[in-house]
């Protein structure tokens, strides 16, 4: 009695896992609370998921804090990373496992099993079906036939019993097999996805010009270490004209490894950096904040007779167009110069959106001019004496900021996919095709039955048949 209790219950947890209700209710629960984690930001700073709760609901700002406490507590804000989540993926796995293994024995068996000749009237019972009569003899007939039967895709084996002689072929059975091979896709995406969501990370890292890193941020605190180093050796952002717009950004970057560059690289936004299974995008920049101190004024200073150096200062610093007793003493710097309606400069933004240098020249200690030099205007590099200075950069003090991912289980995503991509064709576009066609001979001649079935696609079916016949009647009209 023990042992058939047990039995019992197996059963009944088999049937509930075996049912399509149950794959239906997972997957809804998967659905939905996928929703609520797209739109609340994963492991995000608690201030920008309040401020996404009072836009999309209308909350105050407590009411909004008070709900995404509730959300946190109930693991939103880290959904991917949940019990419970990972418990859905898993029932879900376990119902398509189980779905598969009660249903796949009776399609196999289908798969399996040859196609044989069927008895006359079986044939003329079929629901694709098709008959003409041909005034001729059964030999010839029956090289018509195989022809006819070539043409639209079957190669036919012969059966002979009395004065019958039947045709028959198959094709595409392995096609019932699709669905199942959908299954077994869904279920390699879903250990791709698992394997991501526990070895795979989602993080940040903000890196200053000049500077290395061996590790990445999480967004709620916490280093991701990266197993190597990576350092900023430039950054730029170009501009539309005449705009404080920006129109691309670039890091130059050096990754190393136990101390030796390994790989250089430039990224912009949508062409990252990918290293040892670690993608790094570009996503934003910003200023050090250290400030302008720990930067380096690059100058190209050239005389009017075509001497020219390239220069590195710091805010403070003078140096000599070559090949002259100009001296120039580089006095101030602005990361977004203007001027106003008098005339004076100000600076209108902390961040390098129209970079300038403000430059004293004198010439064996007397005074001569002085004035701006705007990186984004080359105009204001020509001095009055015709020597020029060009402002080409002060470096060191933005960083880039990027998006540092890694996901272990993505390649095992995408054979998923591709693996998707098979099962839905075959079980959409392909079907298991069978075809009979009886020659029985007559008085007056040859009477010919032909019957067909097809799992799926019964259309496309049907007009091979009408096919096959029209192509037998049409031969018998021009043998007349």
């Amino acid at each position: 009695m023990t042992e058939n209790k047990k039995k019992n219950i197996f059963d009944a947890i088999w049937d509930i896992f075996a049912s399509v209700k149950t794959a239906v209710v997972l997957f809804a629960l998967i659905s939905l609370t996928s929703i609520v984690g797209t739109i609340i930001e994963q492991q995000a700073d608690p201030e920008s998921n309040v401020k996404v709760l009072m836009k999309m609901f209308g909350l105050g700002h407590d009411a909004a804090h008070s709900v995404l406490g509730v959300l946190d507590s109930l693991w939103f804000t880290d959904m991917y990373h949940s019990w419970w989540f990972l418990a859905f993926l898993l029932l879900f796995a376990a119902n398509l496992i189980i779905c598969s293994l009660d249903r796949l024995p009776r399609v196999w068996k289908l798969v399996k099993e040859k196609i044989r000749p069927v008895p006359v009237d079986y044939i003329e019972k079929m629901s694709i079906k098709g008959s003409v009569t041909l005034k001729d003899k059964p030999a010839g007939t029956k090289e018509k036939i195989v022809s006819a039967m070539s043409s639209i895709g079957f190669k036919p084996a012969e059966s002979a019993e009395g004065q019958t002689v039947q045709f028959y072929a198959e094709h595409g059975n392995y096609t019932r097999l699709g669905v199942y091979i959908v299954h077994l896709s869904i279920l390699i995406i879903l250990a791709g996805a698992i394997l991501g969501i526990f070895f795979g990370y989602n993080a940040y890292l903000n890196l200053p010009e000049g500077e290395t890193s061996s590790v990445a941020h999480r967004d709620r605190g916490g280093e991701v270490p990266l197993g190597f180093e990576l350092r900023c050796d430039n950054f730029d952002v170009a501009y539309y004209p005449n705009t404080e717009m920006p129109k691309s950004y670039k890091s130059w970057l050096t990754v190393l490894k136990n101390g030796q560059e390994v790989m250089k690289k430039s990224i912009e936004v949508n062409d990252p950096l990918k290293f040892e299974g670690v993608t790094f995008y570009q996503s934003s920049f910003g200023m050090h904040p250290d400030g302008f101190g720990r930067g380096i004024v690059i100058v190209k200073a050239s005389s009017k007779d075509g001497k020219a150096e390239q220069l590195n200062l710091k805010v403070g610093d003078k140096f000599t167009i070559p090949g002259t007793t100009v001296e120039g003493h580089v006095r101030d710097f602005s990361p977004a110069l203007s001027f106003d309606e008098s005339g004076k400069a100000f600076t209108f933004a902390e961040q390098m959106v129209n970079p300038a240098i403000f430059v004293d020249f004198t010439d064996k200690g007397a005074q001569k001019y002085s004035g701006w030099l705007l990186k984004r205007y080359p105009k204001t590099w020509d001095l009055p004496d015709g020597n020029r200075v060009e402002f080409l950069d002060l470096w060191g003090v933005q960083y880039t900021g990027m998006q540092v991912r890694k996901d272990p289980g993505v390649g095992i995503v995408y054979l998923g996919c591709i693996i998707m991509s098979i099962g839905l064709y075959m079980t959409f576009f392909m079907s298991h095709r069978r075809i009979w066609v009886s020659l029985t001979e007559e008085k007056s001649g040859v009477k010919v039955i032909v019957g067909a079935s097809a799992n799926r696609n019964r259309t496309t079916l049907e007009r091979k048949v009408e096919k096959l016949v029209n192509m037998l009647g049409t031969e018998q009209k021009g043998g007349k």
